[in-house]
Formats: C-alpha cells, sequence, structure tokens
C-alpha cells in the first residue's frame, strides 16, 4: 500500500453529519493537521439522537440521549484537538427530508465564513446511510457552485460494498499509526455507540497476528479525491438503495 504525506493546509473543514463519524474514519487525519496548529473546524449535522444504542441494561432513553451524545463529541473532539466545534442543530435520520437549499446553504456559508483549503466528507453515492448521503450531496453542490479556481480540495470517506468497484481504490491514504493513540481516544469518547465493540477492537488492532484488515482499518486511512472535471454522476446525486 501506498501511502502520501498529509499536505499543510490553510484550513481544514470536516462535515459529517453524526458524532462518532469524524472518530472511526478521519480522527487520525484530523490529529495531524490540529498538532501542526492547522485551525480544523468540525461541522456536526446532528447529535445522533436517533442512535440505536441505549445500552443493555438500559444506560440512556430517547430523551436524555442527545446531551450524552453531545457531551461525548465534546470529549470526541478534545482527543484529536478541535478547537472550533460547531453543533448544526438538525435532527438525526432527518437529513434526506431537509431542503437541498437549505443543506447546501449551511455548506456554503461555513465555506465563505472559513475559507477552508480543504474539506473532509463523505463520497457522494458510497457512503451507505441516508444521512451520510444528504451531508455529501450538500458539500458536492456547495463546493460546485464556487469558481473552479475558488474551490477548496474535497477529500471523501467512501465504504459502500461497490465502492472499489465504480470508482476504484483510494487515491490517498494516510499511516496515522503515530496518532493511533489519538484515535483510540477519539472512539472512546463515543462510549455511548462503541462500548460494544472497543475492547475486542483493542485487542485485535495490538495483536501482531490479528485481523489484519481491520488493522489497516485503523492504522490507515482512505480518501478518495473528489473532482468535477468528469462527467458528474452525482450532479443531480440519487440516493443509491
Amino acid at each position: 500500500m501506498k501511502t502520501k504525506e498529509v499536505e499543510q493546509e490553510r484550513h481544514v473543514l470536516v462535515v459529517f453529519p453524526h458524532p462518532d463519524d469524524e472518530a472511526f474514519g478521519v480522527s487520525g487525519t484530523i490529529a495531524i493537521h490540529t498538532s501542526r496548529g492547522t485551525p480544523v473546524t468540525y461541522a456536526c449535522l446532528t447529535l445522533g439522537e436517533m442512535g440505536r444504542n441505549l445500552g443493555n441494561p438500559p444506560f440512556a432513553t430517547r430523551e436524555s440521549l442527545p446531551d450524552i451524545r453531545k457531551a461525548e463529541l465534546k470529549k470526541a473532539a478534545e482527543a484529536i484537538g478541535i478547537q472550533d466545534l460547531r453543533m448544526m442543530g438538525l435532527r438525526d435520520k432527518t437529513l434526506e427530508f431537509e431542503d437541498d437549499q437549505k443543506m447546501m446553504n449551511l455548506i456554503t456559508d461555513l465555506i465563505n465564513e472559513l475559507n477552508p483549503s480543504l474539506i473532509i466528507t463523505f463520497y457522494p453515492g458510497y457512503s451507505v446511510h441516508p444521512d451520510h448521503e444528504a451531508t455529501a450531496r450538500a458539500v458536492v453542490r456547495a463546493v460546485r457552485a464556487l469558481k473552479p479556481e475558488k474551490r477548496p480540495k474535497l477529500h471523501c470517506v467512501a465504504f459502500a460494498n461497490n465502492t472499489l468497484e465504480e470508482i476504484g481504490e483510494a487515491d490517498i491514504v494516510y499511516d496515522i499509526r503515530h496518532v493511533y493513540h489519538k484515535k483510540l481516544e477519539a472512539m472512546k469518547a463515543h462510549i455511548s455507540q462503541t462500548i460494544w465493540m472497543l475492547k475486542d477492537l483493542e485487542a485485535t488492532v495490538a495483536n501482531e497476528s490479528g485481523n489484519s484488515e481491520l488493522k489497516d482499518r485503523f492504522h490507515f486511512e482512505h480518501f478518495w479525491t473528489y473532482t468535477f472535471d468528469e462527467k458528474d454522476h452525482v450532479s443531480d446525486i440519487k440516493q443509491k438503495s
């Protein structure tokens, strides 16, 4: 696997819909940026208040879960050095029903305020969850609306089953083993959603002969650069079933 060095950025804008989206997919990369003093803004669109994991026995109710996940999100952001955490106040599992222009404007306003050189989000069409897809569509539309010379780089996370078959291997792979402890702390911060898996995960990743696919997933972070010069197969991105 050929890895790249993380480039120095002016400002990084991370846009995901749920608390913990950042921890599993990109927290190592974020930690590298923040360790260099690069400003990172994380716009988390919802509080994941419809998360399925309420504990067994239950440790939360539907009413208390938003506050729990908000506290976890703050802790995760601290673990990887994010100082500018934006909780955007949209409702979990409803983003696909939000007005497209409203969603695009939300992202456009962030871009105009922050002038990021890099945006990190999901890859539209290849991120499985309807909230992921709605977020990705909004980001792509907002960036596409800019003049080409004004567009920030757009690095996307993809994990649908047909990803490699349709868009190929990730063109950016970062070795984040030197900051893996920070990634792990970010994942641990979201304990309401991760308690069921973290013990086994830590043991597997630490084991020399452990599951190599799982170790690759947590020691390396993969991104697809979104470009606009192709026939944009997400020009009006339809949700994939």
